[in-house]
Formats: C-alpha cells, sequence, structure tokens
C-alpha cells in the first residue's frame, strides 16, 4: 500500500473542499425563496468552490507533473470580474422588471415596495441626482 504524499494530500482537501462550496452554493441556487436571495449561491459561495478547485489545479501540475501554465490564473480572473458584474446586472435587471413591481414574496421582507425612483431620488441602481438638484445642506 503506497503512502500518499503531502501535496497529494492538500491537493485532495482543496478538491473536496471546493466540491463542498460548489454543492452549498447549488443548493442555495435550488432552494432560495426569491432571485434576489438566490444570486448569493452562484456568486459567492459557488465562486469559493471553483476557486479552491482551480488552486489544486495550480498545485498538481508544478508539483505532480511538473509543468507550469498560466490557464489556472487566466480563469481566475475572468471568474473573479465577471461573477460579481453578472450578479449586479441581474439585480438592476430585476429592480427594474415591470416598472418597480416587487415579486410578491413574503421572505423578502419589502413590504411597502421599492423606494421612490423619481428624478433626484438619489437612488443609484435608477436614476441618479444630478448636480442642479443637488441638496443645498449638504
Amino acid at each position: 500500500m503506497m503512502d500518499a504524499s503531502p501535496v497529494e494530500i492538500l491537493i485532495s482537501a482543496m478538491l473536496v473542499i471546493g466540491g463542498v462550496f460548489a454543492l452549498v452554493g447549488s443548493w442555495g441556487l435550488a432552494r432560495m425563496p426569491s432571485l434576489m436571495t438566490r444570486l448569493h449561491g452562484p456568486t459567492k459561495v459557488t465562486t469559493l468552490g471553483v476557486g479552491s478547485c482551480l488552486i489544486a489545479s495550480m498545485i498538481y501540475f508544478p508539483a505532480i507533473q511538473g509543468t507550469y501554465s498560466a490557464h489556472e490564473l487566466l480563469i481566475t480572473l475572468f471568474l473573479f470580474l465577471t461573477a460579481p458584474i453578472t450578479a449586479n446586472m441581474i439585480a438592476k435587471a430585476h429592480l427594474h422588471r415591470q416598472g418597480r413591481a416587487i415579486d410578491p414574496n413574503p421572505m423578502d421582507d419589502i413590504a411597502e415596495g421599492l423606494p421612490d425612483t423619481g428624478v433626484g431620488s438619489g437612488w443609484s441602481t435608477f436614476e441618479g441626482r444630478r448636480d442642479d438638484q443637488a441638496d443645498p445642506s449638504r
């Protein structure tokens, strides 16, 4: 029976951790009650899961195969740049959908609806405050 080297144990641990994160993120995507809460699964937890698998790959190839590659770093950079931007755009599209209508889901805990989005409201996902309408008390 062969003993596993510390590098192999580290790689295996990173793959298991990545798998657990990806499983929890996917479960959150499937089980959360509304779109706004479902965004957290794929954008945060699953990103950590893929990141752990990429770290395992970055350790495996130089330590076991003896080759170096920048592919994992490029994938990580692309993933960490696009996941938050995508989540932000999905959230904005959700807020703009059907005017100011909201999903009738009591789990969202937004009873009054969305904030006022009239001109000069300053709410960043709709219209920003124009300079000529700035609050003089500031």
